[in-house]
């Protein structure tokens, strides 16, 4: 039995369907992220999982029982919003005490339950500390802290992560899985941003306009995304529309206008005559000289018109004969070498006939 349970949730304002006929499991011990654009409806679905919101239809079930007439301050969770909501009056120490006093827990247990946190999240040294006097990722570590403290079955994470600069937000992700993994407590993480998502989940479900799109792994969402939506949102993608020709032993020939037929993998159901789309990651396209890569079946000739480099890569837009623009990207490997090709540059783009893959939706 799984740990939390939506069955066919809805929950609608007025005519908007925040969130239309969801249903997913959530099982225990697991980093469960719940992503997708603004106003995809992933809040709601915390909020409705945390009390503060009740569902028009369906069930949510945590442990096979029903939360409908459970209250926020009974349920066996906690939620940590983006903002602190830190008391500035009290410590470190008094603010993650602060729950345990609410539930009347004894004075010498809360004391050993305080200490056992702050060890858990690295803080020991801080417990005298006021709010104010430390960093914003101590703040964020002192707020999990006071949500770890009462020993809930369910974390509820709302973008807790978003307030904190580039450098700081990966070194917190990193202390999310070591928390997660150490306490064994379930994390259901709402977030926008798709490399946190892909960095810190077990499994995510991709949220679009009240719907999920696809629910996987990770690595699944990234190299098999189910459809446009999704391959478009996770990560940089190059989406042509095609036509699908033929199924040919274990590939796909399809048919991109103005550039001619090209060799795709045959994970697909579709049959010849349906249109969609040819998806390819940067990081599968090859890029290198006109002369170069004239052994793959899918290779032409283009001018590079864009770089954006990023310190270990650089991705290089590369303009194609018919107009088409298509993505490329290269691991600068070698040292002192800012990029190998510039604007204007003459370049070959290819790959493989078993890189990409088709989508009919």
């Amino acid at each position: 039995m799984p740990l939390l349970e939506l069955r066919n949730v809805s929950r609608h304002y007025g005519r908007l369907s925040a969130v239309d006929n969801v249903s997913l499991s959530i099982e225990a011990g697991e980093f469960f992220t719940l992503l997708g654009p603004s106003g995809c409806g992933k809040t709601t679905i915390l909020r409705m999982i945390a009390g503060f919101d009740a569902p028009d239809t369906g069930q949510i079930l945590l442990d096979g029982q029903d939360l409908a007439d459970t209250p926020p301050e009974r349920r066996p969770l906690h939620t940590v919003f983006q903002s602190y909501a830190l008391f500035p009056h009290l410590s470190v120490a008094e603010n993650i005490e602060f729950p345990l006093k609410m539930a009347q827990v004894a004075a010498s247990e809360r004391a050993r339950r305080v200490r056992e946190t702050l060890e858990a999240v690295s803080l020991s040294d801080k417990a005298d500390a006021m709010p104010q006097q430390l960093s914003g990722g101590q703040q964020q570590r002192v707020a999990l802290a006071r949500a770890l403290v009462n020993q809930p079955r369910l974390l509820l994470l709302d973008e807790p992560l978003a307030a904190l600069d580039h450098k700081l937000r990966e070194q917190m992700q990193m202390e999310l899985i070591g928390l997660q993994r150490d306490l064994g407590i379930t994390f259901v993480f709402v977030t926008h941003h798709q490399p946190e998502a892909l960095a810190l989940s077990h499994r995510i479900a991709v949220m679009n306009q009240g719907h999920v799109e696809q629910l996987d792994e990770p690595s699944k969402i990234y190299a098999a995304p189910r459809n446009r939506f999704v391959a478009h949102f996770i990560g940089d993608i190059n989406l042509l529309d095609c036509t699908l020709l033929a199924r040919e032993n274990d590939q796909l020939r399809l048919a991109i206008p103005g550039l001619g037929e090209i060799l795709a993998p045959a994970h697909t159901t579709a049959q010849p005559g349906q249109t969609g789309a040819f998806a390819i990651r940067p990081e599968q396209m090859l890029i290198g000289d006109p002369a170069q890569h004239r052994d793959l079946p899918n290779r032409r000739d283009g001018v590079v018109r864009e770089l954006l480099y990023s310190g270990d890569v650089t991705t290089y837009k590369v303009e194609l004969a018919n107009g088409l623009h298509i993505q490329a990207l290269l691991a600068n490997v070698k040292p002192g070498l800012v990029q190998f090709f510039e604007v204007g540059d003459a370049v070959s783009v290819a790959w493989p006939a078993d890189a990409g893959l088709f989508l009919d939706a």
